[in-house]
């Protein structure tokens, strides 16, 4: 059997071993070592790339960025710092129509900026801003699903584990992918925030549990008093502080993104202390949370790092480049097939199976057309996320469905009511496609 052919039933093989339930760091050092056994007929081979794979594939310095965003993002979580800023939002935009609506979307942003992780994004405002909204007459379709659609903010807004992983596979700076992050975020933040506006102010049977003949009053979403400014700082500074702290460091290029992780690790450690919310018990639960966490990344990315090397043995990224350029779809045309592809594996997988499966295929084919890799990554990362609140699979919405614990409640209501939220991550897909500015102006 030729190489490529080798190449490509394995990937196959792949899939299908995913699909029956094996695990996907286990499917891809598996296939990755039997692929290398295969291609070069030398198992000795085979096990010192495993070996050599294990050792590489995470040495760098940079591999610390994991364990410490991850620390970071479940000391935020722990201290409350979700609820206050939710506060803050629904106090801010209380005379708006479709407030907290949009206080849901506002707070997500803010959080996603510090703990980089979408499903703990969900849970936090699951169990925040749905019973909020719900009190104040918003559907339970409304409530959930915007907190589903907003709750993708964690992977897009830097610093964001995807990202990172991204960065690795594709070897472009993680800086860059962090600081490439920030427009994009915003643009889709602010997409929602037009959405739950129009509408509040011009569907509002969509959005609320009885329909209206006119808009609601601005006033029922109000809430019982006004937030006094102080109170407002005070609530505020914590995660401001964090955010600026992070992003501002990165951008000045004052420190590395490592350097940034252990920082950010080191500033949610002070707030979680300050608001006495991290006994022992809780401190030593975070830490081994953070280690399982950063193991599990860890290893899918040895097991990757195996993986991709198969491929470019096999000469998978030639031949598909090859194929797009004969078939004459252009790098457009590429970009279109490929982010359908990821669109349909997130049906079935999770965001981090889906990079470390297609990147490597990707990365090297949308490099030889023209792209700028940290433009690709976005759209790849904005396309991976609307998988997570797809069918079957939908992480984030069975998330919010687990953490709601409302029977109620099912799936499919949730499904429904992040479908607009899907769309408007569509078109701003579209948008960043074909203007790269928003992506890359602030990278340099």
């Amino acid at each position: 059997m030729e190489d490529i052919t080798l190449g490509f039933t394995l990937i196959g093989v792949m899939v299908g071993l995913i699909m029956l339930g094996l695990p996907i760091g286990i499917t891809l050092i598996g296939t990755g070592a039997v692929g290398v056994w295969l291609i070069r007929d030398n198992p000795d081979l085979a096990f010192r790339f495993t070996a050599m794979s294990t050792y590489s594939g995470i040495q760098d310095y940079l591999f610390a960025t994991i364990p410490l965003f991850v620390l970071m993002g479940l000391l935020v979580s722990v201290s409350n710092v979700g609820r206050d800023t939710f506060e803050v939002a629904q106090a801010l935009l209380r005379r708006v129509r479709g407030g907290l609506g949009m206080a849901t979307v506002g707070a997500n942003a803010i959080f996603a900026a510090v703990t980089g992780v979408s499903i703990a994004s969900a849970a936090v405002f699951t169990k925040v801003a749905v019973p909020e909204m719900v009190r104040h007459g918003y559907s339970l379709r409304f409530a959930t699903g915007t907190v589903a659609g907003s709750s993708i903010l964690g992977m897009l807004i830097p610093p964001s584990l995807l990202m990172i992983v991204y960065g690795v596979l594709a070897e472009v700076s993680i800086g860059r992918m962090f600081i490439a992050g920030i427009l994009p975020g915003l643009l889709i933040a602010l997409g929602f925030v037009a959405l739950i506006w129009v509408r509040a102010a011009f569907f509002p049977h969509q959005i609320m549990t009885a329909a209206a003949p006119a808009p609601a009053p601005p006033e029922r979403d109000m809430p019982e008093r006004d937030m006094p400014v102080g109170e407002m700082v005070a609530k505020a500074v914590p995660i401001l502080s964090l955010v600026v702290l992070i992003l501002g460091g990165l951008y000045t290029g004052f420190f590395t993104p490592t350097e940034a992780g252990a920082v950010g690790a080191a500033g949610a450690l002070v707030i979680a202390l300050a608001r006495r919310q991290l006994g022992w018990a809780r401190f030593w639960q975070v830490l081994r949370e953070t280690g399982l966490v950063s193991a599990s990344i860890l290893f899918l990315l040895v097991a990757a790092s195996l993986y991709s090397r198969m491929l470019s043995m096999a000469g998978v990224p030639q031949a598909i480049g090859e194929m797009v350029e004969t078939m004459g779809l252009g790098p457009y045309g590429f970009l279109a097939a490929f982010v359908v592809i990821v669109l349909l594996m997130g049906m079935i997988l999770d965001s981090t199976s889906i990079l470390l499966i297609m990147v490597p295929i990707g990365a090297p084919i949308a490099q030889a057309m023209g792209f700028d890799l940290i433009h690709f990554g976005i759209m790849v990362i904005i396309a991976v996320e609307m998988g997570l609140l797809t069918p079957p699979f939908g992480i984030s919405v069975f998330t919010v469905k687990a953490t709601l614990g409302d029977p109620r409640v099912g799936v499919e209501t949730i499904f429904a009511g992040a479908l607009p939220y899907v769309l408007v991550m569509g078109a701003a897909l579209v948008l960043i496609a074909f203007v790269p500015a928003i992506a890359t102006a602030l990278v340099g």
